[in-house]
Formats: C-alpha cells, sequence, structure tokens
C-alpha cells in the first residue's frame, strides 16, 4: 500500500440523521474509486461499513466504521456513523480526529433534529463542513425546501457548489457552479457526461456563480481585491477561497448527490481532494497544559487513541491518529496516562471488518493496532521523554438511567469486568455500584443504547441480563426545630452500656444566624458528600457528658442521616445542638452514645416537620414544530414546568423543568410522540420539595419494602 504525506491525506466523516444515506455514500465512494468491485447494500446487509451482526438485525448503523480510498493521489480515510444520537459517543470521537465533516442532508425531509444535534459538536470543533444533499433521486424530493433549511439552521455561510435538474425521479444532472459545467449521468450513474450548461439555465447558473465567487471572495483579501479588478475569479482562485473559508469555519459548501444511483459522489471525492483542507493546514491539537502539538512528519510520534473496540476472536482493537512524526511497526510509545510503555506490533488501515496491514503511517492518517493492553480511549501514545497528554474528547452526559443485573449469579462479579470492556468500547456507556441507592446502575443514552447494549452483553459475552427501574436518590430534610431526649440502657451481666443525649435539630441555611439560649463550646460545618451541610454544635456544660463521647455522638447522627428517617435517603441541611446528657462511670462507652445519638436525632426529626426533597432535571427538548404541543402536553403529565420556548427554523426548543422520578423512560415517549424526530438533554440542576401526597405515597412503599425485606 501506497505511502501518504501529511499533504496528500484527507479525513472526512460522513454525518447526518438516520436515513439520510451515510453507508451507502461511503459504499459508492469505495466502489468509485475501485476498493471494491461491486457496491452492496443495507437492504442485502452486504456493505464494507455495516458489518457488525448487530447492525445486519438492527438495519442501521450502531459503530463509526473506519475505511479508506485512494484518489487521484490523495488517499481519503472516511468514518462512517451512526445517524442516532442515541449512539452519540460513536460520532463525537470520529469528528474530533477528522479534518472535515460531510453532513448529508435527506433531500425529502431538509435538516432534522439528528443533524441539529450533530451541528453542536461540528460547530464546537469548528470542523471544516460540506453540505451534501442526497436522495435527489426520490420522488419527494425537493431540492429549493432543503437547501433553504440547511442556511435557516446553520446560517447563510452555507453557498451553493452544485445544483440539480430534474430532482425527483427523473434526476439526472447537476450544474457545477465552480466548473460551470453541466455533469449529466447515465440512467445506473457512473461516469457523467461534462456537458456545457443549458441556455435555459445559463441565467440562473451566472447568478448563483456570482454568489459563490462573492462568498469566496470574502476569506482573504488579495482574492478581494482580485474580484473588484476582474469582476470575477477564476477557477483556482475560487478554489483558493473556498479553501480558506473551509479552513476559518466561515464557508460551508453545498454539494448535490444520489448515493444510491452513484450520482455526483466522484465529483465530491474530488472536491475533498482538490479543496478540502488536510490536517497540518488545521488548528494543531493542544494537550492539557496548552502546548500546541504540530502535524509535523519530522517531529516525535504522537498518536491520539480515539476508540476503542473488543472483539471475540481478535482482543482488543486500538484506533487512532497520527498527530505528529511517523508511526512504524514495531515502535515502542508511552501511554501519558497509564505510564505504560506500548509496542506497536501490527499497523492497519482499516475498511471495515478488512484490516490491511501497513508498515508506516505519516502525520495526519489514521490507523488501527492490535492487543494493546495498558492503552484506552483518549489516551496519548508519544515518543517523548516527558509527558504529553492531549485534550481529551469530551462525551455527553447519559440521559437514561437503568439497575442491571445478572439473572445468573454466577455472574455477578464478572458483569462488573464485562462492563468495564463495555465502558471503553463505548464511553457513553457508565456504569456504577451506588453507595447511596445499593444498586448496580448503568447509564446509557436512551432506550435504543441501552437495547444495543444488552444484545452485546448476551451475544458477545453470553450473560443474561435484565433491568429494573432505579431508585430515586430523595433527599430528608426538616422545616421546623423539635427536641429530643434519648437515654440508651443496656445491662446483660458485666459491663453493660449507658449513654443518654438532649439535643436540639433546626432547619440550617446558608447565612442563617448563630443559636440562641445555648453555651455554645464549639461548632464544627461538616460539607456532606451528598450535597448541604451538617452544622453540630458542643453546648455540654459542666462535664456532664465527657469530652471523649462527643465524637461519638456526631458519629451517631452522620449515621442516621446517611439513612434517613423517612425513606432511608440522605439527610441534609441541619443543624444539632448537643446541649445536656448523662453517663455511667463504667457502663458509658462508644457504642452507647452512637446509639442514644441515633435514637434522639430520628426522635427530633420526626417532630420538626420532615419534607422530603427530590432530584429535579432540566430538559432542553428540540422538536419539530409540528409536534411541539404533544411533546409539552407529556411533559405536563411529567410535573413539568415549562420555563420557555424558542422557535430554530423549522423546531422547537422547549426548556422545562422535571422531576427525575418521572423522567424514567422518557426517551421512548419522546420517540413515539415524535416519530423519532425530537431529542433531548437533561441536567441536573435542583433539589425541590416534593408534594406531600407524592411524600406520603414514597414513604408508604418505602415502610412496605422494608416490611418485606424483614418479613
Amino acid at each position: 500500500m501506497q505511502v501518504f504525506d501529511e499533504k496528500h491525506i484527507r479525513n472526512i466523516v460522513l454525518v447526518g440523521g438516520a436515513k439520510s444515506g451515510k453507508t451507502t455514500l461511503a459504499e459508492t465512494m469505495l466502489f468509485e474509486a475501485k476498493v471494491i468491485n461491486r457496491r452492496g447494500s443495507v437492504e442485502q446487509k452486504n456493505t464494507v461499513s455495516d458489518f457488525h451482526e448487530l447492525e445486519h438485525e438492527r438495519g442501521i448503523s450502531v459503530y463509526a466504521t473506519p475505511l479508506h480510498t485512494e484518489w487521484r493521489d490523495y488517499k481519503i480515510n472516511i468514518i462512517d456513523t451512526p445517524g442516532l444520537d442515541d449512539f452519540i459517543g460513536e460520532i463525537i470521537a470520529p469528528l474530533r480526529v477528522a479534518d472535515t465533516a460531510v453532513m448529508l442532508i435527506n433531500a425529502q425531509h431538509g435538516v432534522e433534529v439528528g443533524s441539529e444535534l450533530v451541528w453542536q459538536h461540528v460547530d464546537r470543533y469548528r470542523k471544516p463542513v460540506i453540505f451534501a444533499i442526497n436522495q435527489l433521486d426520490h420522488p419527494k424530493a425537493d431540492f429549493e425546501m432543503t437547501y433553504n433549511s440547511i442556511r435557516e439552521h446553520f446560517g447563510t455561510n452555507a453557498v451553493l457548489m452544485q445544483y440539480p435538474l430534474n430532482a425527483g425521479e427523473g434526476f439526472n444532472a447537476i450544474i457545477d457552479l465552480l466548473k460551470m459545467v453541466m455533469y449529466k449521468y447515465p440512467a445506473d450513474g457512473g461516469k457523467p457526461e461534462k456537458l456545457p450548461i443549458p441556455e435555459h439555465e445559463l441565467q440562473t447558473a451566472n447568478e448563483l456563480h456570482n454568489i459563490l465567487v462573492e462568498k469566496a471572495a470574502e476569506n482573504d483579501e488579495s482574492l478581494m481585491e482580485l474580484y473588484f479588478e476582474k469582476g470575477n475569479l477564476d477557477e483556482d482562485e475560487l478554489k483558493k477561497g473556498l479553501h480558506i473559508g473551509m479552513l476559518h469555519h466561515e464557508l460551508f459548501p453545498v454539494m448535490c448527490i444520489s448515493a444510491l444511483k452513484n450520482m455526483g459522489s466522484g465529483r465530491l471525492m474530488g472536491f475533498i481532494d482538490n479543496v478540502a483542507p488536510s490536517a497540518n493546514e488545521l488548528k494543531p491539537e493542544i494537550t492539557e497544559d496548552g502546548t500546541e502539538i504540530q502535524y509535523s512528519p519530522t517531529g516525535p510520534a504522537v498518536l491520539f487513541v480515539y476508540r476503542t473496540e473488543h472483539e471475540a476472536n481478535l482482543g482488543k482493537l486500538t484506533y487512532f491518529k497520527v498527530l505528529s512524526g511517523e508511526l512504524r511497526k514495531g515502535a515502542q510509545l508511552k501511554n501519558s496516562h497509564t505510564h505504560a510503555m506500548e509496542t506497536i506490533n501490527q499497523l492497519y488501515v482499516m475498511d471495515g471488518h478488512n484490516r490491511n496491514p501497513v508498515d508506516v503511517l505519516k502525520a495526519g492518517d489514521i490507523g488501527a493496532t492490535l492487543k494493546l493492553k495498558n492503552t484506552d480511549t483518549n489516551d496519548t501514545l508519544h515518543a517523548l521523554t516527558g509527558e504529553l497528554k492531549i485534550t481529551p474528547i469530551d462525551f455527553p452526559q447519559p440521559r437514561m438511567t437503568v439497575v442491571i443485573r445478572a439473572n445468573n449469579k454466577k455472574d455477578d462479579e464478572r458483569l462488573g469486568e464485562v462492563l468495564k470492556k463495555i465502558h471503553e468500547q463505548d464511553p457513553t456507556v457508565e456504569y456504577e455500584q451506588s453507595r447511596e441507592l445499593k444498586q448496580l446502575l448503568l447509564h446509557c443514552q436512551g432506550e435504543l443504547h441501552l437495547a444495543t447494549t444488552k444484545w452485546t452483553l448476551e451475544k458477545v459475552y453470553g450473560m443474561d441480563v435484565g433491568f429494573d427501574k432505579p431508585k430515586i436518590p430523595y433527599r430528608e430534610t426538616i422545616t421546623k426545630a423539635a427536641n429530643a431526649t434519648y437515654r440508651h440502657k443496656k445491662q446483660s451481666g458485666g459491663a453493660g452500656q449507658f449513654g443518654e443525649v438532649h439535643m436540639r435539630i433546626e432547619p440550617w441555611y446558608e447565612g442563617m444566624p448563630e443559636p440562641t439560649g445555648f453555651n455554645i463550646r464549639h461548632k464544627d460545618v461538616i460539607e456532606l458528600d451528598w450535597g448541604g451541610n451538617l452544622v453540630f454544635y458542643n453546648c455540654i456544660v459542666g462535664g456532664v457528658i465527657d469530652a471523649r463521647f462527643i465524637p461519638s455522638v456526631l458519629k451517631g447522627i452522620m449515621h442516621k442521616m446517611e439513612h434517613g428517617p423517612l425513606t432511608g435517603s440522605y439527610v441534609r441541611d441541619i443543624r444539632v445542638m448537643l446541649y445536656d446528657g448523662k453517663m455511667h462511670d463504667v457502663d458509658s462507652n462508644d457504642i452507647s452514645f452512637q446509639i442514644a445519638a441515633q435514637m434522639a436525632f430520628k426522635e427530633a426529626f420526626h417532630n420538626a416537620q420532615p419534607k422530603l426533597l427530590e432530584p429535579i432535571h432540566e430538559l432542553i427538548v428540540m422538536a419539530p414544530t409540528e409536534v411541539t404541543g404533544e411533546v409539552i402536553k407529556d411533559l405536563q403529565q411529567r410535573r413539568a414546568i415549562i420555563m420557555g420556548m424558542d422557535s430554530i427554523g423549522h423546531n422547537s426548543r422547549i426548556t422545562a423543568r422535571v422531576p427525575l422520578a418521572n423522567l424514567h423512560k422518557y426517551t421512548t415517549t419522546l420517540r413515539s410522540v415524535s416519530q423519532g424526530k425530537a431529542s433531548f438533554t437533561s441536567t441536573f440542576v435542583e433539589y425541590a420539595p416534593v408534594p406531600q401526597n407524592i411524600q406520603d405515597e414514597v414513604i408508604a412503599e418505602h415502610k412496605h419494602l422494608e416490611e418485606v425485606e424483614l418479613a
């Protein structure tokens, strides 16, 4: 395989909504470059990209798949990505290492919510972008509507490079505004005829060409001067302006294709190698300490790992981008995260599941290797003696949580090991053993994401698992002051147990005045791990409780705050005044005062008008305008407070605050009410009081469960 330098490598990522045709385009590009002899199809389950058994079962892309072509002395690395935001991790990671994003827009529907979500990450990384309006051969294709939706959603920097003739079932020609020619395709696609623009299209083409020239000239002063001088720019000057505009994320060419019929894909590839930037022209990668890593072919080797995959028969497959220098088979590199030395024994360029062995990869290239023991996603490998950590990929927070359990008890210990591997492969799958809820929690992006995780557990690792609704991490507090006294006395022969405490508890809030009527000896302000504070005052006088037992009292209070009196949830925002008590010279000990403090705190808590607090999440829902009413109606049924609503193009952005208790399986409901066209993000914002009727139900349910466990 030919070795390409950094100037002749193009890394593109295919992104866009579900059913926009990314996998079909990838297949067509491989066919155009003669990497494959015949094109497969998603329906026939024989494409190079969607090769996983799970993808065949689902009929959709689930994983990011790297491919490559060699096209006119250039190497184009292609990463095909899923279209559903449940698999957002498989979209963000490739975006990070790609040099240009090719965003496919379905000509039947225009910009959809899925495309907008991807755009947020494209825009954050300031990547060069090419819009490809696809499926122009479909009977319902509407090019004008689709182009207008691109400009509405992504701005007027989206400029036509091409427009179609006969969009719809008769689609067979594209007017190219850069070369000012018409490409006419045979009925079955492939190589087009290059023809003059028809007379009846010349005026439209010239007007659009002038708009393109103006946009290109805006990106460079010298080009602007040429434009004013000549009134036009030639093709090379136009390419230069487009190139600069793409580099600065200020110009987004719009192209026309039918990936299914292989119309326009070759021209798109030509534009990618001719105009799209290479890695060494983009802003350099930044380390955590702010150092820039230039794409230098002569510098020391630096790799950034963007993806990890565990394959049953192969072991760990590590995908990376070469950021500096060159990587040769046999190289020894240091992992700056684990500090382990790794040897690159095998080096590949990937085409789906096909591994093409190579001996060397240059700066800017993308490759893979096998069996790195101590390297995972987001790690940096380098040949330097010091430390060098590339700023990691920032993956989104999970939007759905379930309890996961092994149905076979013998798999209990193994389950954690397997979930660790799944997390390494997909960092948007997270898991934790919740000390608070006493449950093994699995966090993911949505119902479909959960289903594919279950499939992996069962089919790949042979584990039978089940999912349950998780408990809600309530908080308990009080709304008024109360006093309590408790004496713990136990005599069982020999030394007994004795401890008596008198305490007052009050609601605590920031800036409240110090308590009056007490002789305060000492004050402890404890910031609780679960939020809020405990303020503890030692007000003991006259030695009625020895100083050595005061920590025992505090320990007893803390124990009860970790296992709240109402529902067993954490207690927060309380201050306690320990003002009296008794002890025994022989029978008093640490455990006696712990128990006495627990029981006194519990009694005072019940008498202080206790209140249950629930976690509130802020939801931002993006939905097409026509389903906004249904989305809001569903939110209101979930006790949501609608905070605001904005219109963005054909979509609405709804902001609401919703109790976590009412968000279980929200992803499924939202997909149903919006026909799969809406999406959301969820962020914890605060704890708020639970309505009394719901509080009573939660407490009763907790009491019932306790009785069942004791039975």
